[in-house]
Parts: C-alpha cells; structure tokens; sequence
C-alpha cells in the first residue's frame, strides 16, 4: 500500500509541468495544474519530477483512482424542464440521409456548398451534476460535447437540388477516452462548491492528464480551404467537411500551446487569421496571427492583461486588432478563498483595445468604457480618427446561468455602439435601437466586409418570456439591421423623432425558435445584402426541426424553403455556410 501511494503521488508532482483545462460555459481555459493546486499541495514533501514508475504500479494507481471516484462520487442526471426539452441530447446517425420533405423551392442562385452548425450534445443522457463528501459540482448548460448538423446543397445541370443530412460528433480525445470508457468519467469542474471543483481538477488531472473535457461545441469556421470545429478550452479540431470526420488537432504546426476563441477573425485584405487565447494564470491572454495559407505563426504577443477576463470574440479593422477586456472573468484564486470561478462583477472596469495588426501590449491604446457583458461583435472597422465597434452588448450574463430576477433589458443583449478616438482617447457609446428594439444577439454579415464599413446586419432575437422559463436563452426570430437608415417615429404630439436605426423582423410562430443562422451571399450578387440567412429552426409543439431559408432582400416575408429534418436537431450555438464543390 505504501508503494501504491507513493506511486499516486510520484504522478501528481511530475506532471506540474504539464497544461491542464479549465472548462468554462461558453469557455474553457488551459492552466497549469502547479499555480492552480499550489496551495493545496505546497505542504506535501517534493518528490522528484523524474521516476521511472513500472506499468504495473501505474496501472495499480489508476485502477486505486477509478475506484475511489466511483465510491465516493455519485453522477446524478441534470432534469430537464418541459421548456428545455429541445436541448436534450440525440444520437448520432450511422448514415447521410437524403432530403425529400422541402416546402417552396430553393433558389437557382443559391450556392452549392454545406450548411453547418455546432453545438452541445452531451454523452450518457445530458449534462450531469455530481454529489460527494467534498459538495457538488455541475455541468453548466454551455457544456457537452460538440455535436456538427450539416446540410450538404447540391445542384444538378437541370437546376434540381440534392440536399442530405448528416450528424456527427466531434471526435476529441476527451470525447474518444470517454466514449471508450463508455460510462460518465469527468468530474465536472465549473460551478458548484468549491471543494468540489478543486478536487475535481486534481482526480481529473491525475486519472486522464486533464482537468476537464475538450468540448469543441462552439463554432464551426474555415481557414485556407481547410475547416475547424472549436470551442475555448481547446485548439481547434480540423474536420473533413464532407464526411464530418475529426482528422486532428490544429496547433498550427505546433507554434501554437493555447486554447482559441471561438471567433477568430479574417483580416481584410490579407486573408491573415487573427486569434487569440486566454488563460486564468500568467499570461492571460495571448494573440497570434495565422499566415493566410494556414502553415505558419507569424506573429505572437502576450497582451499583459491584469485578469483573465472570458473573451470570445476578437474584432478586426483594416489596420487593428480590437481587444475586449470587460468584467466577466475566470478567477482560480477567487474559486480556492471559497468563491465562483466564473463571476461577473458590473463594479469592475472595463475596456476596450485597439492594437496595430502587428503590434504588441506597449502598443495598444486603451479606452474605458462602461461595464458590460459583451459576447459578439457584429463588425468593427476604421472612420477617419475613430475605430467603430458594433457588438451586443449586455448589463449581466448569461454565463454560468441566467439570473431569473433580471429583468430582459439587464439579462439579454442589445445592438450598441462604440466610437474609440485614437487622437483624443475619448470614448463615444450608445445603445443604437432605441426603446423599441428587442434584444438580439448571435449576430453575422456578409462576411465580404469584415472589418470595413457594412450597411447591414442580422441578428437571432431572443424571447424574454421562453428564455427566462426555460432559464437560458432562445430566439424567436431574426433581425435585419440597417446602419445606415433610420427609423422615423411620431410622438403623441406628432412630432417626429428620429430613432438610432431601423430594424426589419422575422419572426417565427409561437413556440418555434432558431439557432446557427448564417447569411448566405449570392454567388454574382451586387448588393451587400444580395442572399439569403439560413437557419435551424424547431417547433417545441410539433417536436419538429427545420431549416429555414430566408430572403434578406424581402426580409420579413415567407421563407423561400423549409427543409424538415429526419430527427429533432437540438437548439447548440453558431452556424456558417461553407460554399463548396460537392461529388455527386
């Protein structure tokens, strides 16, 4: 028995070294297990990191481990409520599936190419909570692995379109270790008591060499004709975009040791790829740049923030990098005194970077603005002294979990504005709907005009009553966003005001909500809002999935097609639409 802990401990010290993932949410984070257990474990005796430990031992170790977790912690399924039913898990096709059930016609100019959402699809039944002598640890409703919907467009030489379904996992090797396992194995380690989390990270660490699971159940984006599935604990994982294979990890020919955002972004002109990793110790947020064939690092710079603040998005002008540093963060030192590790605090500041393309922490100027939660960007780009950020921003999160007592104008986003002189350092912001815009969030443009001035916007609008019910977010319908057209209104008085920006809806019926809309662009389209938002819909009375083809030119009219799914597609988080040449 001496031998056996001894051999327990022997691992735990030579593997400080090594990275491990903090899971959050939306996002997860690499630390290194030596700061995050350092004191808890600072009074043990330091063996030496070095010790060839024979199979058997180690075997005997892990075998010790297992059983220890599997008397000591009981996996107890999260319920889910009649208003989350659509966020329940599905099984995995063995086949594609050909399309037959379209209603309307999809349009000669559409283009052939794949449609493709991410999102949550737990192993085992759904998230899980956990229950021990140490307290309890849960799932938060952003985790469960990453689960791709693809709809494949193919268009014959008589103008008919062949259109198949297919669904897939995405294949990481927490996802692979589990499945193999075939039985719930991570501790969760998000949110919960916090002698639960910690000993989580430790029995997750020593048993799989990780704190928690890569769940890549985010985004889906391209880079260099190659194409990635992605979520903030993680790199990427590279995918085959016709059979919806994992084919591996993407750490850019190993130059890059960090996790991704989930929206890394295009620059204009170059085709550079702009990432950016964050983490809850030193340093806490690193930005790279990709070269634009996808082989090469060519810039990385430690940005010097001051805390992890969880960012999942970067902006992009034709010259800078936009940073966003608001006060939702990830704090380990806050998890040890007995507090949450994921928090936010409106009473923090926040602030927002405009960095040289190239630059570094020396050369990013820095402007206060007020606090927020702010997830998306819709679009940024340079006007004349200024740098124009447009985002959806909010006064609280929904991460971890939506706070019943807010009220929707606290809890959800709204379109706003904000104008960074980079002459005076002075700081411009407004809400740009008005009172009368709904919340909105999940926004997207024709990608054509990432980082420079755009006319249109379109949105995913949340539903205050369903999300606050079903305590996270759902969208009943979808917004157009004009820029540069604003709404007249007309007082009691009929005096004429003008509102910030005009706002056209499609909305869907009731108890139908979407997910992963994506604009479309027509192949020769001229104008910037030439195609069409394609999105996931379902319909929580019918418990039928959809997709919904919209013109964004007759924006608020009927869907041009309604392409009925052969299984419910659970509502997950970011689409795009990938134009490529398919095989018969």
């Amino acid at each position: 028995m001496a031998a056996s802990s001894y051999t327990a401990f022997t691992v735990k010290y030579s593997v400080q070294k090594k990275p491990s993932i903090v899971s959050h949410k939306f996002y997860h984070f690499i630390i290194p297990l030596s700061s995050a257990f350092k004191p808890i474990l600072g009074s043990f005796p330091q063996f030496p990191l070095q010790i060839d430990v024979p199979k058997t031992l180690t075997n005997t170790t892990a075998k010790i481990l297992d059983a220890f977790v599997d008397s000591v912690f009981e996996f107890i399924d999260q319920p889910l409520l009649p208003s989350q039913s659509n966020f329940a898990p599905v099984e995995q096709l063995e086949e594609a599936t050909l399309i037959t059930a379209i209603e309307g016609d999809i349009p000669h100019d559409f283009q052939e190419g794949v449609y493709v959402r991410n999102g949550p699809n737990p192993l085992f039944g759904g998230l899980k909570t956990t229950k021990s002598i140490f307290g309890r640890s849960s799932h938060i409703w952003v985790e469960g692995e990453g689960m791709l919907h693809a709809l494949y467009f193919k268009k014959a030489s008589d103008g008919n379109w062949t259109v198949i379904y297919k669904n897939r996992y995405v294949e990481t090797e927490t996802y692979k270790l589990e499945k193999q396992r075939n039985k719930p194995s991570f501790l969760p380690a998000i949110e919960g008591d916090s002698p639960a989390i910690l000993s989580a990270y430790l029995l997750n660490w020593l048993r799989f060499g990780k704190v928690n699971k890569y769940i890549s159940n985010t985004n889906v984006f391209e880079h260099s004709g190659k194409f990635y599935s992605v979520a903030e604990n993680h790199t990427p994982q590279e995918i085959d975009i016709i059979n919806l294979k994992t084919l591996r990890n993407w750490n850019i020919n190993g130059a890059w040791n960090r996790p991704f955002i989930s929206h890394p972004k295009k620059a204009p002109a170059t085709g550079e790829l702009i990432i950016m990793g964050v983490s809850p110790t030193k340093p806490f947020a690193t930005l790279g740049i990709i070269s634009d064939d996808g082989k090469k690092l060519i810039h990385k710079v430690d940005i010097k923030m001051n805390r992890c603040s969880l960012c999942h998005e970067i902006g992009v002008t034709e010259r800078f990098n936009v940073i966003m540093d608001f006060p939702l963060t990830l704090d380990l030192n806050r998890l040890i005194r007995g507090g949450p590790l994921i928090e936010y605090n409106k009473e923090e500041y926040a602030r927002m970077g405009v960095m040289p393309r190239y630059g570094d922490a020396n050369s990013i100027q820095w402007f206060e603005v007020k606090p927020n939660c702010t997830f998306h960007i819709i679009n940024s780009f340079e006007d004349a002294h200024e740098v124009v950020v447009w985002g959806c921003r909010a006064l609280d999160s929904v991460v971890p979990r939506l706070d019943p007592s807010l009220n929707p104008f606290e809890a959800f986003s709204r379109c706003y504005e904000w104008r960074l002189n980079l002459q005076s350092g002075e700081v411009k912001e407004k809400d740009l709907g008005g009172t009368k815009v709904l919340s909105m969030d999940f926004p997207m443009i024709n990608a054509n005009f990432i980082g420079t001035k755009n006319r249109y916007g379109y949105t995913q609008v949340v539903d205050p009553a369903a999300s606050s019910t079903a305590g996270v977010p759902k969208y009943a319908g979808l917004a157009k966003l004009y820029f540069e057209k604003p709404c007249m209104d007309l007082s009691a008085n009929n005096i004429e005001h003008e509102e910030p920006l005009r706002v056209e809806y499609h909305m869907f019926e009731k108890n139908v909500f979407c997910t992963g809309a994506s604009f479309v662009p027509k192949s020769d389209g001229i104008e910037e809002d030439d195609g069409w938002i394609v999105t996931f819909i379902h319909n929580e009375d019918t418990d039928i999935s959809q997709v919904h083809m919209i013109d964004t030119r007759n924006f608020s009219g009927e869907a041009v097609a309604r392409i009925t799914m052969p299984q419910r597609v659970p509502y997950g988080f970011h689409g795009a639409f990938m134009p490529i040449s398919l095989e018969a």
